[in-house]
């Protein structure tokens, strides 16, 4: 069945000359874009678009500063990558802990000083039901390919009257859920599931996940939103 909240449904990828072949996991190819090695993202309605790392392994820009303006009290980073939004809320003296499935990101987080630690969203975290805030950057309202049920997650790790704050799309772009992969090193990695959401759908799926949007904001070509839990406990 079709979520509701899917304005388009991408059709399936062609079939994978490499199928018969060893892949590589989806974290197994970020962790070699990581350590340098060139890496597209396959899947998306245009041309193969680069993995922009040298932005995630840098320092937090302008952009990044309005939306870490947003986080208040303990905030858990989700999809830390390597760390710079962590690093850069502890640098503001925010309690912050980065979660990411790459072991080799945390490492990353970890020689930048940022606390982070490998973990999956969908499982339980450090601090579960305490946090005040839940960043989500640079599109990770995306991971799962599930938005509604993600922010149903989020929601669960915060404490009552938490919030969280969400990287999103330009308005009117179509809510989809695309079917991914990496090509890294000359080999491409499984297919991963992800989904873009749109600055002007992102109210409603809060209010789906239990959560209100109380801002939504824009800084430059920059899109977010704060969505306050609104979770009974």
């Amino acid at each position: 069945m079709t979520p509701r909240w899917i304005d388009e449904v991408a059709p399936p990828p062609r079939l994978d000359p490499q199928a018969g072949r060893a892949r590589l996991s989806a974290i197994e190819g970020f962790e070699l874009a990581l350590a340098g090695e060139p890496c597209r993202v396959l899947g998306l309605p245009s041309a193969s678009v680069a993995l922009p790392l040298q932005r995630w392994d840098g320092e937090a820009d302008s952009s990044d500063h309005a939306v870490l303006d947003r986080c208040r009290g303990t905030t858990l980073d989700i999809g830390c990558g390597p760390g710079r939004m962590t690093a850069a809320l502890m640098r503001r003296g925010l309690p912050a802990l980065g979660v990411d499935l790459s072991r080799a990101a945390v490492r990353r987080s970890h020689q930048r000083g940022a606390p982070a630690v490998v973990s999956d969203i969908f499982g339980r975290v450090p601090g579960e039901g305490q946090w005040h805030c839940a960043l989500l950057a640079d599109g990770n309202i995306g991971i799962g390919g599930d938005p509604v049920s993600l922010l149903e997650r989020v929601s669960a790790v915060l404490r009552t009257g938490g919030h969280a704050v969400v990287d999103l799309a330009p308005p009117r772009t179509p809510t989809r859920c695309y079917s991914l992969r990496l090509e890294v090193a000359g080999r491409r990695t499984s297919p991963f599931d992800w989904c873009f959401v749109a600055a002007d759908r992102i109210g409603t799926m809060a209010a789906w996940a239990g959560m209100e949007a109380v801002e939504v904001g824009q800084h430059g070509d920059r899109w977010f939103a704060v969505l306050d839990n609104r979770r009974q406990d």
